[in-house]
């Protein structure tokens, strides 16, 4: 009761103020007194303009071999933003997997993304808070319209796990049109968390992570084409991309005790010429210190897929609702390792080496929303593991 009374007078309060101001424009045109209404919202925090709303999502539906098929609202996600000045500005992502959360389910909520941006020039900017690790191309662009398949690469959950977030500050910014550049210094990687099939996933820490052995990392992306004049018929980027860090971090500073280190050096490019995409990555870490690796941990662990796709929507559709429609489709091959060494005495996962074939078509009804579904074949080397096959099919969206 003390609630709604208070609600109530909040109510007149706002009220009473709001006829006060619009008593003081009593001269003006209804028009007028919006549009001033607007201006100070523009001036005082409103929506208008310095607020950035958006987000993604995806349903996926996967029938694997076994038997295991299931539909599952993968992810929702929503960005929040917010422009201090014209020079500070504040962008978040915040994330929920699998639509329901509690202490039994794979459910989680997540902050993936919040940093704040101080924008010096176009060569020097400040980055503070939560920002993606930069290595790969999906870890950087995650949403579902910008990537093949109703599922992530391989590649993307056990060489460079997507998505993976790092706590910290760094400096980006761009020399013109020809590169890009990012460097940061952030909390590191748990090795406990370190596994044979699954790589280095478990490692990230995702509430608080430890600065006890921070890393530093970052990359460069080249755009050699826009030097050659060749840009406008065809795209080019390369990059390469580094990351260093201790493996002796845990959550809240409870470090696990584990003496080691990581060293991830990754390459990736991505190259279209009128209808035809392709694009490419390389992983290769390398881990030291027996106190993660007697577990089985590889020492080293390779990573890298080829992906070429085909935009064949003839143009001649594009007409009425499909008028700004497109489909594509794919072919990607992937090969992972994740105990390409091994110390002496550790016995090798079967599962740890394997490869994937992944064939699919995209349907894209506007550009920001696609009906997806594949076939993906996980190729076993060791003839103890079973291989696996599925079927895919999914919708996606950005927003």
């Amino acid at each position: 009761m003390r609630i709604l009374k208070a609600v109530m007078a909040a109510l007149v309060i706002s009220g009473q103020l709001l006829s006060s101001a619009w008593a003081a424009e009593e001269g003006l045109s209804l028009d007028e007194r919006v549009r001033r209404l607007e201006e100070r919202l523009d001036g005082n925090g409103g929506l208008g303009g310095r607020f950035h709303l958006g987000g993604y999502g995806e349903i996926h539906g996967n029938f694997e071999s076994g038997g295991e098929d299931k539909v599952d609202f993968h992810r929702l996600v929503f960005y929040v933003g917010y422009d201090f000045s014209e020079w500070i500005r504040f962008n978040s992502e915040i994330e929920l997997e699998h639509a329901f959360v509690s202490g039994e389910s794979d459910g989680e909520v997540s902050l993936e993304q919040g940093y704040v941006d101080f924008l010096l020039s176009p060569g020097f900017n400040v980055r503070i808070g939560r920002f993606l690790t930069p290595l790969g191309i999906v870890n950087q662009r995650h949403e579902p319209p910008s990537f093949n398949g109703v599922e992530r690469p391989l590649f993307a959950k056990y060489i460079i796990p997507t998505t993976w977030s790092s706590d910290g500050v760094g400096l980006f910014g761009h020399v013109g049109q020809v590169l890009r550049y990012q460097l940061y210094m952030a909390g590191g990687l748990d090795g406990s968390g370190f596994d044979p099939v699954k790589g280095i996933r478990g490692g990230r820490i995702n509430e608080r992570p430890s600065l006890n052995d921070p890393a530093v990392m970052g990359r460069v992306d080249l755009f050699p084409l826009e030097v050659a004049g060749l840009a406008g018929r065809h795209l080019l980027r390369a990059g390469v991309g580094a990351y260093a860090s201790g493996l002796d971090n845990g959550n809240g500073g409870e470090d696990p005790g584990k003496d080691g280190d990581i060293f991830i050096v990754s390459a990736d490019f991505e190259y279209t010429f009128s209808r035809l995409d392709l694009k490419g990555v390389w992983a290769l870490e390398r881990i030291d210190g027996s106190d993660v690796t007697q577990d089985g941990a590889g020492e080293e662990i390779l990573g890298w897929y080829l992906e070429g796709a085909y935009r064949w929507f003839p143009d001649s559709w594009k007409r009425g609702r499909l008028s700004r429609s497109d489909s594509t489709v794919f072919v990607r091959y992937e090969a992972l390792d994740t105990q390409r060494e091994v110390r002496e005495g550790v016995e090798e996962d079967p599962a740890g080496e394997r490869s994937v074939w992944t064939a699919g078509v995209g349907f894209y009804p506007v550009p920001n929303l696609v009906l997806k579904a594949d076939y993906q074949v996980v190729d076993y080397a060791s003839s103890r593991a079973a291989d696996e096959y599925r079927w895919n099919v999914g919708i996606g969206w950005q927003f």
